[in-house]
């Protein structure tokens, strides 16, 4: 399948490769080695702008709802049946190797922003335009950051709506999933008309509820079965380096697989590099670009080593006890990820996930329809650009309950590999625009 060797070829080649460069780069000439020396981190996470009444982690808020989601529960589940228990360590060495890359894209982000009546506005389009002026052709960077920002309104429209409504609608019986691509709809389309500058108002309400029990649900059924856990993690480092990593007995998965999972499924989830969460941060009242910078460290860490691990934890102990992890198939991701939950937590963690899966998909498609609206905004101020994208918006919101999820997932590895490519690029060029931050 022609989709299926693109997809393959820049998640398991091109982004793993991009962002390995982009670290070894940027590593060294961002300075935030120096930065993550703990006492120094955490005055600088903490630090209030001055004249300021908020501190700079409320600027997560967005951010956090555009990552923390399905991602880190369908997502680590198609990472698992594609790729193996090896995909989940080559997902923590991406959440690590993009670090300075999320510092990068934030930092730039907060630096070349713009401000107007309504607050600040920026994103890795404005840096594309703005930074690399002088270094190349006007005409060049502005077509290069339109090209970008078009990038963001599919982003938007695939992993925000496609991906997210598919996989809420799929945890229901075939005949619901219409009523359920309805009632998504519908909610979607009242927070459009609400506006996009009032959605972080709901998702700063639901994401830390849902986040919350969602870890508390996990870690209580992985304290419940502790056990395993050095068995599991025993497994999980040598399906990463073997050529056939034996997975519980079925299918094989090769190294190749694992690195292309892993790495793609914690980019969905955690967002690091692909440029879109950098619109959400651009806004926030900060201290300095350093500053903001770490917020995005710490997206990073909590949604990667944390969320996403507590799922394959949860979702591969289900499989040792019950067998119900089909690896290696094209079987429904959501609900694999709800029989793990429903067979180790009993029926209340059924419902419980069956709702986050829900409430989850709703605010992330609702803080991607955010970057996609401020990039709609960055290449025209025209009131009609922006109404034929709410329209598209709600369209693909129900069309993503009709397609198949392996499909789906096609095109949303297909649209963060190029955006993650481009935009590491990008950092890498503007690599020395880092140095020159407000002293710390």
């Amino acid at each position: 399948m022609f989709l299926e060797t693109i997809s393959s070829f820049i998640g398991s080649i091109l982004t793993p490769t991009m962002l390995l460069i982009s670290a070894v780069v940027l590593f060294p000439s961002s300075g935030i080695i120096d930065l993550l020396k703990p006492i120094t981190f955490l005055r600088h996470v903490t630090e209030k702008q001055s004249g300021s009444h908020q501190s700079p982690l409320s600027a997560l808020s967005i951010a956090l709802a555009g990552t923390l989601g399905v991602g880190n529960i369908t997502g680590v589940a198609s990472a698992l049946m594609s790729g193996g228990p090896g995909a989940v360590f080559w997902m923590w060495i991406g959440g690590f190797v993009v670090i300075a890359v999320k510092y990068s894209e934030v930092a730039l982000a907060v630096k070349f922003r713009e401000k107007s009546e309504k607050g600040f506005h920026g994103g890795a389009m404005y840096y594309i335009r703005d930074g690399l002026a002088g270094r190349f052709p006007a005409g060049f960077c502005h077509a290069l950051s339109a090209f970008f920002a078009l990038l963001c309104c599919a982003n938007s429209l695939i992993t925000g709506n496609l991906v997210q409504s598919n996989a809420a609608a799929s945890i229901l019986p075939g005949n619901h999933k219409f009523f359920m691509g309805i009632i998504m709809t519908a909610a979607v389309s009242l927070s459009i008309i609400a506006g996009a500058d009032r959605i972080g108002r709901i998702t700063e309400k639901t994401i830390p509820l849902l986040t919350g029990a969602y870890i508390l649900l996990s870690g209580f059924i992985i304290l419940q079965h502790r056990i395993m856990i050095g068995e599991i993690l025993a497994d999980i480092f040598s399906s990463a380096f073997s050529l056939k990593a034996a997975t519980g007995g079925a299918l094989g998965f090769s190294v190749r697989e694992a690195v292309r999972f892993g790495v793609m499924r914690g980019i969905f989830s955690n967002e690091a590099g692909c440029g879109t969460s950098p619109t959400a941060h651009a806004s926030a009242d900060t201290v300095s670009p350093r500053h903001q910078g770490c917020l995005g460290v710490i997206e990073v860490v909590f949604d990667t080593h944390i969320l996403c691990t507590l799922s394959a934890l949860v979702f591969i102990i289900a499989d040792r006890r019950f067998g119900c992890m089909p690896w290696g198939t094209g079987s429904d991701l959501s609900l694999a990820a709800l029989e793990a939950f429903g067979r180790l937590g009993g029926k209340a963690a059924y419902i419980f996930l069956t709702a986050a899966v829900i409430l989850f998909a709703y605010s992330t498609i609702i803080a991607q329809f955010y970057y996609g609206c401020h990039a709609i905004r960055f290449l025209s101020s025209k009131k009609e650009p922006q109404l034929i994208f709410c329209a598209i918006t709600a369209v693909t919101v129900m069309l993503g309950v009709f397609l198949d999820s392996p499909v789906v997932w096609f095109f949303a590895d297909i649209i963060i590999g190029i955006m993650t490519t481009l935009n590491c690029l990008i950092i890498i060029l503007l690599r020395r625009e880092l140095r020159y931050f407000p002293s710390l």
